[in-house]
Protein backbone atom coordinates (compact mmCIF):
# COMPACT_ATOMS: atom_id res chain seq x y z
CA UNK A 1 0.00 0.00 0.00
CA UNK A 2 1.04 3.59 -0.69
CA UNK A 3 0.44 5.55 2.51
CA UNK A 4 -0.68 9.20 2.29
CA UNK A 5 2.23 11.42 3.33
CA UNK A 6 0.24 13.12 6.08
CA UNK A 7 -2.09 10.28 7.13
CA UNK A 8 -0.53 6.91 7.98
CA UNK A 9 -3.80 5.71 9.54
CA UNK A 10 -5.77 5.82 6.30
CA UNK A 11 -7.69 2.56 5.57
CA UNK A 12 -8.84 2.58 1.93
CA UNK A 13 -12.40 1.33 1.47
CA UNK A 14 -11.35 -0.70 -1.55
CA UNK A 15 -8.66 -2.54 0.44
CA UNK A 16 -10.92 -3.32 3.38
CA UNK A 17 -13.64 -4.66 1.09
CA UNK A 18 -11.33 -6.80 -1.01
CA UNK A 19 -9.52 -8.22 2.04
CA UNK A 20 -12.86 -9.00 3.69
CA UNK A 21 -14.17 -10.81 0.62
CA UNK A 22 -11.07 -13.05 0.37
CA UNK A 23 -12.37 -15.17 3.27
CA UNK A 24 -16.12 -14.52 2.98
CA UNK A 25 -18.11 -17.52 1.77
CA UNK A 26 -21.78 -17.14 2.76
CA UNK A 27 -24.11 -15.58 0.14
CA UNK A 28 -25.49 -12.16 1.05
CA UNK A 29 -27.62 -9.79 -1.02
CA UNK A 30 -28.58 -6.14 -0.65
CA UNK A 31 -30.93 -4.02 -2.76
CA UNK A 32 -31.98 -0.39 -2.45
CA UNK A 33 -35.18 0.93 -3.99
CA UNK A 34 -35.73 4.52 -5.13
CA UNK A 35 -38.50 6.26 -7.07
CA UNK A 36 -40.91 4.33 -9.31
CA UNK A 37 -39.70 0.96 -8.04
CA UNK A 38 -36.20 1.35 -9.52
CA UNK A 39 -33.71 -0.94 -7.78
CA UNK A 40 -29.94 -1.25 -7.38
CA UNK A 41 -28.91 -4.72 -6.20
CA UNK A 42 -25.53 -6.11 -5.09
CA UNK A 43 -24.86 -9.81 -4.52
CA UNK A 44 -21.87 -10.43 -2.29
CA UNK A 45 -20.73 -12.63 0.60
CA UNK A 46 -20.25 -12.53 4.37
CA UNK A 47 -17.78 -14.27 6.66
CA UNK A 48 -18.04 -15.75 10.16
CA UNK A 49 -17.13 -12.68 12.25
CA UNK A 50 -20.28 -10.81 13.31
CA UNK A 51 -18.58 -7.46 13.93
CA UNK A 52 -16.72 -7.51 10.62
CA UNK A 53 -19.85 -8.62 8.78
CA UNK A 54 -21.78 -5.67 10.21
CA UNK A 55 -18.99 -3.24 9.37
CA UNK A 56 -18.74 -4.48 5.80
CA UNK A 57 -22.52 -4.53 5.23
CA UNK A 58 -23.14 -1.15 6.83
CA UNK A 59 -20.45 0.59 4.74
CA UNK A 60 -21.67 -1.18 1.58
CA UNK A 61 -25.28 -0.12 2.13
CA UNK A 62 -24.17 3.43 2.94
CA UNK A 63 -22.28 3.55 -0.39
CA UNK A 64 -25.19 2.12 -2.37
CA UNK A 65 -27.62 4.65 -0.92
CA UNK A 66 -25.45 7.69 -1.57
CA UNK A 67 -24.54 6.55 -5.08
CA UNK A 68 -27.96 5.48 -6.31
CA UNK A 69 -30.39 6.91 -3.75
CA UNK A 70 -33.17 5.00 -2.05
CA UNK A 71 -35.94 4.93 0.53
CA UNK A 72 -35.91 1.16 1.14
CA UNK A 73 -33.14 -1.34 1.91
CA UNK A 74 -33.78 -5.06 1.32
CA UNK A 75 -31.45 -7.70 2.79
CA UNK A 76 -31.16 -11.46 2.33
CA UNK A 77 -28.71 -13.94 3.79
CA UNK A 78 -28.05 -13.04 7.43
CA UNK A 79 -30.63 -12.27 10.12
CA UNK A 80 -28.09 -10.85 12.59
CA UNK A 81 -26.74 -8.36 10.05
CA UNK A 82 -30.30 -7.48 9.03
CA UNK A 83 -31.13 -6.66 12.67
CA UNK A 84 -28.03 -4.48 12.96
CA UNK A 85 -28.87 -2.53 9.78
CA UNK A 86 -32.55 -2.21 10.73
CA UNK A 87 -31.60 -0.65 14.08
CA UNK A 88 -29.01 1.63 12.46
CA UNK A 89 -31.48 3.03 9.94
CA UNK A 90 -34.04 4.56 12.28
CA UNK A 91 -34.75 8.17 13.25
CA UNK A 92 -32.65 7.71 16.41
CA UNK A 93 -30.19 5.11 15.12
CA UNK A 94 -26.61 5.27 13.88
CA UNK A 95 -27.73 6.45 10.44
CA UNK A 96 -30.48 8.85 11.51
CA UNK A 97 -29.10 11.51 9.15
CA UNK A 98 -29.42 9.17 6.18
CA UNK A 99 -32.94 8.20 7.19
CA UNK A 100 -34.02 11.85 7.40
CA UNK A 101 -32.29 12.79 4.14
CA UNK A 102 -33.75 10.02 2.00
CA UNK A 103 -37.18 10.20 3.65
CA UNK A 104 -37.25 13.89 2.72
CA UNK A 105 -36.03 13.17 -0.81
CA UNK A 106 -38.68 10.55 -1.56
CA UNK A 107 -41.41 11.92 0.73
CA UNK A 108 -42.01 8.58 2.44
CA UNK A 109 -40.80 6.68 5.47
CA UNK A 110 -37.49 4.83 5.31
CA UNK A 111 -37.73 1.03 5.44
CA UNK A 112 -35.37 -1.90 6.01
CA UNK A 113 -36.77 -5.31 5.03
CA UNK A 114 -35.50 -8.87 5.43
CA UNK A 115 -36.26 -11.11 2.46
CA UNK A 116 -35.54 -14.55 1.09
CA UNK A 117 -33.11 -14.65 -1.80
CA UNK A 118 -35.92 -15.69 -4.13
CA UNK A 119 -37.85 -12.52 -3.25
CA UNK A 120 -34.99 -10.07 -3.80
CA UNK A 121 -35.69 -7.74 -6.75
CA UNK A 122 -33.24 -7.48 -9.62
CA UNK A 123 -31.47 -4.29 -10.64
CA UNK A 124 -33.63 -2.11 -12.89
CA UNK A 125 -32.39 0.88 -14.88
CA UNK A 126 -34.18 3.74 -16.59
CA UNK A 127 -31.73 6.25 -18.02
CA UNK A 128 -33.06 9.78 -18.28
CA UNK A 129 -33.86 10.90 -21.80
CA UNK A 130 -32.09 14.24 -21.49
CA UNK A 131 -29.07 15.95 -23.02
CA UNK A 132 -27.22 16.23 -26.34
CA UNK A 133 -30.00 18.25 -28.00
CA UNK A 134 -28.44 21.22 -29.79
CA UNK A 135 -31.14 22.25 -32.27
CA UNK A 136 -32.98 25.55 -31.98
CA UNK A 137 -32.69 28.53 -29.67
CA UNK A 138 -32.09 27.44 -26.09
CA UNK A 139 -31.25 28.88 -22.70
CA UNK A 140 -28.82 27.12 -20.38
CA UNK A 141 -29.06 28.05 -16.71
CA UNK A 142 -26.65 26.93 -13.95
CA UNK A 143 -27.59 27.74 -10.34
CA UNK A 144 -24.68 28.01 -7.92
CA UNK A 145 -24.47 29.12 -4.32
CA UNK A 146 -23.02 32.57 -5.05
CA UNK A 147 -23.73 33.21 -8.73
CA UNK A 148 -25.92 31.95 -11.52
CA UNK A 149 -24.57 31.37 -15.01
CA UNK A 150 -26.96 31.81 -17.90
CA UNK A 151 -26.35 31.48 -21.62
CA UNK A 152 -28.20 31.87 -24.90
CA UNK A 153 -27.36 28.95 -27.19
CA UNK A 154 -28.35 28.85 -30.88
CA UNK A 155 -27.84 25.54 -32.66
CA UNK A 156 -25.09 24.57 -30.22
CA UNK A 157 -23.23 27.91 -30.28
CA UNK A 158 -23.21 30.25 -27.27
CA UNK A 159 -24.25 33.68 -28.58
CA UNK A 160 -24.45 35.38 -25.17
CA UNK A 161 -23.53 34.44 -21.60
CA UNK A 162 -23.35 36.14 -18.22
CA UNK A 163 -22.61 35.40 -14.57
CA UNK A 164 -25.12 37.03 -12.25
CA UNK A 165 -24.45 37.43 -8.55
CA UNK A 166 -27.22 36.26 -6.22
CA UNK A 167 -27.52 35.17 -2.59
CA UNK A 168 -29.83 32.14 -2.52
CA UNK A 169 -28.50 30.77 0.77
CA UNK A 170 -29.46 33.97 2.61
CA UNK A 171 -32.95 34.41 1.17
CA UNK A 172 -35.78 33.52 3.56
CA UNK A 173 -38.58 33.63 0.98
CA UNK A 174 -38.67 31.29 -2.02
CA UNK A 175 -40.08 34.14 -4.10
CA UNK A 176 -36.51 35.50 -4.19
CA UNK A 177 -35.32 32.36 -5.99
CA UNK A 178 -38.37 32.28 -8.24
CA UNK A 179 -37.95 35.87 -9.41
CA UNK A 180 -34.19 35.72 -9.94
CA UNK A 181 -34.27 32.43 -11.86
CA UNK A 182 -37.06 33.61 -14.13
CA UNK A 183 -35.47 37.01 -14.77
CA UNK A 184 -32.10 35.49 -15.67
CA UNK A 185 -33.63 33.02 -18.14
CA UNK A 186 -35.73 35.71 -19.81
CA UNK A 187 -32.67 37.96 -20.05
CA UNK A 188 -30.83 35.27 -22.00
CA UNK A 189 -33.86 34.64 -24.21
CA UNK A 190 -33.75 38.28 -25.36
CA UNK A 191 -30.52 37.51 -27.23
CA UNK A 192 -32.09 34.90 -29.56
CA UNK A 193 -34.54 35.15 -32.46
CA UNK A 194 -36.84 32.68 -30.70
CA UNK A 195 -37.08 30.86 -27.35
CA UNK A 196 -37.50 27.13 -27.94
CA UNK A 197 -36.30 25.38 -24.74
CA UNK A 198 -34.52 25.84 -21.42
CA UNK A 199 -32.29 23.48 -19.45
CA UNK A 200 -31.37 23.95 -15.80
CA UNK A 201 -28.29 22.70 -13.96
CA UNK A 202 -28.56 23.00 -10.19
CA UNK A 203 -27.05 21.89 -6.93
CA UNK A 204 -29.25 19.53 -4.97
CA UNK A 205 -30.98 16.15 -5.10
CA UNK A 206 -33.55 16.00 -7.89
CA UNK A 207 -36.49 13.71 -8.52
CA UNK A 208 -38.62 14.37 -11.62
CA UNK A 209 -37.30 17.94 -12.05
CA UNK A 210 -38.05 18.73 -8.40
CA UNK A 211 -35.29 19.89 -6.04
CA UNK A 212 -36.07 17.61 -3.11
CA UNK A 213 -33.03 18.66 -1.05
CA UNK A 214 -30.79 21.63 -1.82
CA UNK A 215 -28.53 23.95 0.17
CA UNK A 216 -29.68 26.78 -2.12
CA UNK A 217 -32.83 26.98 0.03
CA UNK A 218 -30.96 26.93 3.33
CA UNK A 219 -32.84 29.78 5.01
CA UNK A 220 -36.27 29.13 3.52
CA UNK A 221 -38.55 27.71 6.26
CA UNK A 222 -39.44 24.15 5.30
CA UNK A 223 -42.60 24.00 7.42
CA UNK A 224 -44.30 26.76 5.44
CA UNK A 225 -42.47 26.87 2.09
CA UNK A 226 -41.07 23.37 1.71
CA UNK A 227 -43.25 22.42 -1.25
CA UNK A 228 -42.47 25.73 -2.97
CA UNK A 229 -38.74 24.97 -2.62
CA UNK A 230 -39.11 21.55 -4.19
CA UNK A 231 -41.24 22.89 -7.03
CA UNK A 232 -39.45 26.18 -7.72
CA UNK A 233 -37.87 25.11 -11.02
CA UNK A 234 -41.02 23.38 -12.25
CA UNK A 235 -43.12 26.43 -11.32
CA UNK A 236 -40.81 28.88 -13.10
CA UNK A 237 -40.36 26.74 -16.19
CA UNK A 238 -44.06 25.99 -16.55
CA UNK A 239 -44.68 29.75 -16.57
CA UNK A 240 -42.22 30.14 -19.45
CA UNK A 241 -44.18 27.70 -21.59
CA UNK A 242 -41.31 26.00 -23.44
CA UNK A 243 -39.87 22.47 -23.18
CA UNK A 244 -37.57 22.15 -20.16
CA UNK A 245 -35.50 19.74 -18.12
CA UNK A 246 -33.67 20.05 -14.80
CA UNK A 247 -30.59 18.03 -13.82
CA UNK A 248 -28.05 17.90 -11.02
CA UNK A 249 -25.03 20.11 -11.72
CA UNK A 250 -22.65 17.17 -11.26
CA UNK A 251 -24.43 15.19 -13.97
CA UNK A 252 -24.44 18.23 -16.25
CA UNK A 253 -20.70 18.73 -15.75
CA UNK A 254 -20.10 15.07 -16.65
CA UNK A 255 -22.42 15.49 -19.65
CA UNK A 256 -20.42 18.55 -20.78
CA UNK A 257 -17.22 16.52 -20.64
CA UNK A 258 -18.87 13.65 -22.51
CA UNK A 259 -20.15 15.98 -25.23
CA UNK A 260 -16.86 17.90 -25.50
CA UNK A 261 -14.62 14.85 -25.79
CA UNK A 262 -17.17 12.63 -27.57
CA UNK A 263 -16.70 9.91 -24.94
CA UNK A 264 -18.89 7.97 -22.50
CA UNK A 265 -18.41 6.31 -19.13
CA UNK A 266 -17.55 9.65 -17.52
CA UNK A 267 -17.42 10.08 -13.75
CA UNK A 268 -17.16 13.74 -12.77
CA UNK A 269 -15.72 14.80 -9.42
CA UNK A 270 -15.75 18.40 -8.20
CA UNK A 271 -13.63 19.25 -5.15
CA UNK A 272 -14.81 22.55 -3.72
CA UNK A 273 -16.90 23.46 -0.69
CA UNK A 274 -17.85 19.78 -0.65
CA UNK A 275 -17.33 16.82 -2.99
CA UNK A 276 -19.82 16.69 -5.84
CA UNK A 277 -20.28 13.88 -8.33
CA UNK A 278 -21.95 13.19 -11.65
CA UNK A 279 -21.97 10.25 -14.05
CA UNK A 280 -22.64 9.52 -17.71
CA UNK A 281 -22.89 5.79 -18.42
CA UNK A 282 -21.22 3.85 -21.23
CA UNK A 283 -24.23 4.51 -23.48
CA UNK A 284 -23.98 8.28 -22.91
CA UNK A 285 -26.99 8.55 -20.60
CA UNK A 286 -27.67 10.33 -17.33
CA UNK A 287 -28.63 7.38 -15.13
CA UNK A 288 -30.97 8.88 -12.53
CA UNK A 289 -28.59 7.95 -9.72
CA UNK A 290 -27.92 10.76 -7.25
CA UNK A 291 -24.12 10.41 -7.04
CA UNK A 292 -23.85 12.17 -3.67
CA UNK A 293 -20.23 11.12 -3.28
CA UNK A 294 -19.61 13.52 -0.40
CA UNK A 295 -21.25 10.94 1.87
CA UNK A 296 -19.72 7.81 0.35
CA UNK A 297 -17.16 6.25 2.75
CA UNK A 298 -13.57 6.29 1.46
CA UNK A 299 -11.67 5.67 4.73
CA UNK A 300 -12.66 2.72 6.94
CA UNK A 301 -10.49 3.78 9.87
CA UNK A 302 -13.04 4.13 12.74
CA UNK A 303 -11.05 7.12 14.02
CA UNK A 304 -11.21 8.91 10.67
CA UNK A 305 -12.49 12.51 10.54
CA UNK A 306 -16.22 12.91 11.18
CA UNK A 307 -18.39 15.04 8.94
CA UNK A 308 -20.23 17.62 11.04
CA UNK A 309 -23.43 17.40 9.01
CA UNK A 310 -23.98 13.67 8.73
CA UNK A 311 -22.11 12.62 11.88
CA UNK A 312 -20.40 9.82 9.95
CA UNK A 313 -16.69 9.06 9.66
CA UNK A 314 -14.38 8.66 6.68
CA UNK A 315 -16.70 10.09 4.03
CA UNK A 316 -15.55 11.87 0.87
CA UNK A 317 -16.45 15.39 1.99
CA UNK A 318 -13.54 15.31 4.47
CA UNK A 319 -11.09 14.06 1.84
CA UNK A 320 -11.97 15.82 -1.42
CA UNK A 321 -12.96 19.37 -0.50
CA UNK A 322 -11.51 22.49 1.06
CA UNK A 323 -12.12 20.76 4.43
CA UNK A 324 -9.39 18.26 3.55
CA UNK A 325 -6.86 21.00 2.80
CA UNK A 326 -7.65 22.83 6.04
CA UNK A 327 -7.65 19.61 8.10
CA UNK A 328 -4.22 18.62 6.81
CA UNK A 329 -2.64 22.07 7.09
CA UNK A 330 -1.41 21.69 10.73
CA UNK A 331 0.19 18.33 9.88
CA UNK A 332 2.06 20.12 7.09
CA UNK A 333 3.35 22.81 9.43
CA UNK A 334 0.98 25.50 8.16
CA UNK A 335 -0.77 27.71 10.73
CA UNK A 336 -3.96 29.31 9.43
CA UNK A 337 -5.59 32.44 10.82
CA UNK A 338 -8.80 31.27 12.49
CA UNK A 339 -10.54 34.52 11.55
CA UNK A 340 -10.41 33.55 7.87
CA UNK A 341 -13.35 31.93 6.11
CA UNK A 342 -12.95 28.38 4.84
CA UNK A 343 -12.49 29.64 1.28
CA UNK A 344 -9.86 32.12 2.46
CA UNK A 345 -8.00 29.38 4.33
CA UNK A 346 -7.87 27.32 1.15
CA UNK A 347 -6.48 30.29 -0.75
CA UNK A 348 -3.87 30.84 1.96
CA UNK A 349 -2.63 27.26 1.59
CA UNK A 350 -2.65 27.56 -2.21
CA UNK A 351 -0.60 30.76 -1.94
CA UNK A 352 2.22 29.14 0.08
CA UNK A 353 2.02 26.15 -2.25
CA UNK A 354 2.78 28.38 -5.24
CA UNK A 355 5.68 29.82 -3.22
CA UNK A 356 7.20 26.34 -2.97
CA UNK A 357 6.23 25.28 0.58
CA UNK A 358 7.02 21.54 0.82
CA UNK A 359 4.39 20.94 3.50
CA UNK A 360 1.73 22.44 1.24
CA UNK A 361 2.84 20.10 -1.54
CA UNK A 362 2.41 17.19 0.87
CA UNK A 363 -1.20 18.28 1.53
CA UNK A 364 -2.16 17.91 -2.11
CA UNK A 365 -0.09 14.76 -2.56
CA UNK A 366 -1.99 13.29 0.41
CA UNK A 367 -5.31 14.19 -1.19
CA UNK A 368 -4.04 12.61 -4.41
CA UNK A 369 -3.23 9.36 -2.59
CA UNK A 370 -6.70 9.37 -1.03
CA UNK A 371 -8.13 10.00 -4.49
CA UNK A 372 -6.30 7.14 -6.18
CA UNK A 373 -7.74 4.63 -3.72
CA UNK A 374 -11.17 6.28 -3.88
CA UNK A 375 -11.21 5.96 -7.66
CA UNK A 376 -10.57 2.22 -7.31
CA UNK A 377 -13.48 2.03 -4.87
CA UNK A 378 -15.79 4.08 -7.13
CA UNK A 379 -14.87 1.74 -9.98
CA UNK A 380 -16.56 -1.10 -8.06
CA UNK A 381 -19.83 0.83 -8.41
CA UNK A 382 -19.42 2.77 -11.67
CA UNK A 383 -18.09 1.65 -15.06
CA UNK A 384 -15.50 4.40 -15.50
CA UNK A 385 -13.54 5.12 -18.65
CA UNK A 386 -12.97 8.83 -18.08
CA UNK A 387 -12.56 10.87 -14.91
CA UNK A 388 -13.42 14.57 -15.11
CA UNK A 389 -11.80 16.66 -12.36
CA UNK A 390 -12.84 20.18 -11.35
CA UNK A 391 -13.36 22.47 -8.35
CA UNK A 392 -11.35 25.14 -6.57
CA UNK A 393 -9.25 22.59 -4.65
CA UNK A 394 -7.88 21.32 -7.98
CA UNK A 395 -6.87 24.73 -9.35
CA UNK A 396 -3.22 25.55 -9.98
CA UNK A 397 -0.32 23.41 -8.80
CA UNK A 398 -2.49 21.62 -6.22
CA UNK A 399 -4.57 20.02 -8.93
CA UNK A 400 -1.47 18.84 -10.76
CA UNK A 401 -0.14 17.21 -7.58
CA UNK A 402 -3.50 15.54 -6.83
CA UNK A 403 -3.76 14.04 -10.31
CA UNK A 404 -0.09 13.03 -10.42
CA UNK A 405 -0.36 11.16 -7.12
CA UNK A 406 -3.73 9.58 -7.99
CA UNK A 407 -2.28 8.28 -11.23
CA UNK A 408 0.72 6.86 -9.32
CA UNK A 409 -1.60 4.97 -6.96
CA UNK A 410 -3.58 3.55 -9.86
CA UNK A 411 -0.44 2.57 -11.79
CA UNK A 412 1.20 0.80 -8.86
CA UNK A 413 -1.81 -0.61 -7.02
CA UNK A 414 -4.51 -1.01 -9.69
CA UNK A 415 -2.74 -1.28 -13.06
CA UNK A 416 -5.86 -2.56 -14.82
CA UNK A 417 -7.68 0.68 -13.90
CA UNK A 418 -4.67 2.82 -14.80
CA UNK A 419 -4.85 1.42 -18.33
CA UNK A 420 -8.60 1.93 -18.58
CA UNK A 421 -9.25 5.34 -16.98
CA UNK A 422 -8.25 8.60 -18.64
CA UNK A 423 -8.37 11.96 -16.84
CA UNK A 424 -10.20 14.94 -18.37
CA UNK A 425 -9.28 18.42 -17.19
CA UNK A 426 -11.79 21.31 -17.19
CA UNK A 427 -9.80 23.65 -19.45
CA UNK A 428 -9.73 20.99 -22.17
CA UNK A 429 -13.47 20.50 -21.85
CA UNK A 430 -14.48 24.16 -21.60
CA UNK A 431 -12.67 25.03 -24.81
CA UNK A 432 -15.20 22.91 -26.66
CA UNK A 433 -18.48 22.51 -24.76
CA UNK A 434 -19.08 24.37 -21.51
CA UNK A 435 -21.61 23.55 -18.82
CA UNK A 436 -24.05 26.18 -20.07
CA UNK A 437 -24.27 24.49 -23.46
CA UNK A 438 -24.67 21.09 -21.81
CA UNK A 439 -27.48 22.47 -19.62
CA UNK A 440 -29.17 24.05 -22.63
CA UNK A 441 -29.05 20.67 -24.40
CA UNK A 442 -31.06 18.88 -21.72
CA UNK A 443 -34.60 19.13 -23.13
CA UNK A 444 -35.77 17.88 -26.51
CA UNK A 445 -37.84 20.21 -28.66
CA UNK A 446 -41.16 18.92 -29.94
Amino acid sequence: MIYPKLDRDFVPAVYFNRDFLKTASRPFSVAVEREDGLVYRRDTKLGDDYAQNCRYAERLIKTMLWCAGGWKVMIAGDEAVFSYIRDAYTKTGLRAFDVDFWSTTYERGFEVEQRDFADMPQTTVRPLAIGRNLDGCRVGFDAGGSDMKVAAVVNGETVWAEEIVWLPKLAEDISYHHEHIKAAILKAAEHMPSFDAVGVSTAGVLVANRAMVSHLFLKVPKDTQGDACKNVYVDVLEELGVPYAVANDGDVAALAASMAMNVNGVLGIAMGTSEAGGYIDQQGHVTGWHNELAFVPVDYNPDAPVDEWSGDYGCGVKYFSQDAVIRLAPKAGIVLDESLTLAEKLKAVQKVLEEGHEGAKDIFRTIGTYFGYAIANYADFYDISYLQISGRVTSGLGGDLIIEEAKRVLAEEFPELAKKIEFILPDEMDRRVGQAVAAASLPAIG
